[in-house]
């Protein structure tokens, strides 16, 4: 008995020692997939002991609250007053008790945010919730956004800066963190800051935090192009081929991946005969014409084709 609570504490078969167990619900037993022994046979059901048949049981059956979110400063833990003014059998509060309880109302809200680290925390929780929603980003990101901003406000980094500021700068980088195409000055415009701004606070959380994140894929900025000029698939093929021939030659080296996809994907559409500007892409891709022109020259100038400009 004391191995069996070992190995299923530990993951570990002690016949052959692999870590390759399977969880088998309906016989309630834990089965090594390499030698087939029973790790453990008293597994515990950690589902709900309610079934429900509709959506309406599946909202009253549970008898837990709203899980944990990193969203809400008090990670959803305190307690809220409602604002109906009523009682359990749904009749309407006396003057008095209506009074009382809007008294506790207030107290209890001052309550949840009684010092600065708290409002602060709440405020740009909100602010990132609002840029989250405005840029279309998963919750994921959101989150991972939270998580950053709890940190630079534990190590004393908001102090001296906006927190819209320090918000977007954090979106960003969880962006980054997660591999979500969205560019600084996308971040930025959606709360009315400078992409100066942003840029300065982004660099100073990369010293301050030094989070790890990866480098950005010029392939990932292909399909976004590709998506807001409205090409067809054989273009975004064709311009990943281009990018990924690019790489093989070690022509990416040092440039910008968004001025990089563009040149690409301008190619690309010179080829499939599916014509746009390079106003129209620079637009789209948030980098000057000159950009584009300058990766085009060294791209045909190392690669085995010509494009007429």
């Amino acid at each position: 008995m004391e191995s069996i609570a070992k190995l299923t504490h530990t993951g570990v078969c002690a016949e052959c020692g692999s870590v390759r167990l399977l969880r088998d619900n309906e016989s309630g037993e834990l089965v090594c997939q390499s030698c087939g022994v029973v790790v453990s046979s008293t597994l515990l059901d950690k589902g709900p002991e309610w079934r429900a048949f509709n959506l309406a049981q599946q909202e009253s059956l549970p008898r837990v609250g709203a899980p944990r979110s990193l969203l809400i400063h008090d990670g959803g833990l305190s307690t809220n007053i409602g604002w109906q003014n009523r009682d359990a059998a749904g009749r309407r509060l006396d003057a008095k008790m209506m009074s009382k309880i809007y008294r506790l109302r207030k107290w209890q809200q001052r309550s949840k945010v009684a010092d600065s680290i708290n409002r602060n925390l709440s405020y740009a929780l909100g602010e990132m919730t609002k840029i989250g929603s405005s840029l279309n980003l998963p919750k994921n990101v959101v989150e991972t956004s939270s998580m950053n901003y709890r940190k630079a406000l534990n190590a004393g980094l908001v102090r001296g800066r906006t927190i819209q500021s320090v918000a977007v700068a954090c979106i960003y980088l969880s962006c980054r963190q997660c591999g979500v195409i969205r560019t600084l000055e996308d971040v930025a415009s959606s709360v009315g800051i400078s992409k100066k701004e942003a840029a300065r606070n982004y660099r100073f959380l990369l010293r301050a935090l030094q989070p790890q994140v990866p480098q950005v894929n010029p392939r990932d900025y292909i399909g976004k192009i590709v998506n807001k000029l409205r090409l067809n698939g054989e273009t975004e093929r064709l311009a990943g081929r281009i990018l990924d021939e690019a790489s093989e030659m070690k022509l990416t080296g040092g440039r910008g991946p968004s001025g990089m996809a563009a040149a690409c994907v301008y190619i690309s559409t010179r080829f499939t005969e599916e014509l746009r500007t390079q106003e129209n892409i620079s637009r789209v891709a948030q980098v000057t014409e000159v950009t584009i022109r300058n990766r085009y020259k060294e791209l045909v100038e190392c690669m085995d084709f010509e494009i007429q400009l």
